[in-house]
């Protein structure tokens, strides 16, 4: 049997690569991960808000996401990028 995956590992190798973050409000946003923590908290930068994957809604800069409310997390940002972006 195989050992867990700690996502934790994930996201921490992920810094200062672009993410793609779906919260379970339905937001979706996509920004370049600086920090993360051991609750999943996240600091993004060049954050971007969208809306159905595709729109843009607004620019943001720096933002905060808390860990407990995170739906899912892409670390494949030229896929994240591009569907979210242009659809």
């Amino acid at each position: 049997m195989s050992e867990p995956v700690n996502p934790i590992r994930y996201l921490r190798e992920a810094v200062n690569s672009s993410i793609y973050v779906k919260l379970k409000d339905g937001s979706e946003y996509l920004g370049v991960l600086r920090i993360t923590d051991n609750t999943m908290n996240l600091i993004l930068d060049e954050t971007v808000e969208l809306k159905g994957g595709k729109t843009k809604v607004a620019k943001i800069g720096r933002a905060l996401i808390r860990g407990s409310m995170i739906q899912y997390i892409s670390f494949n940002p030229d896929i994240a990028a591009e569907q979210a972006l242009t659809g």
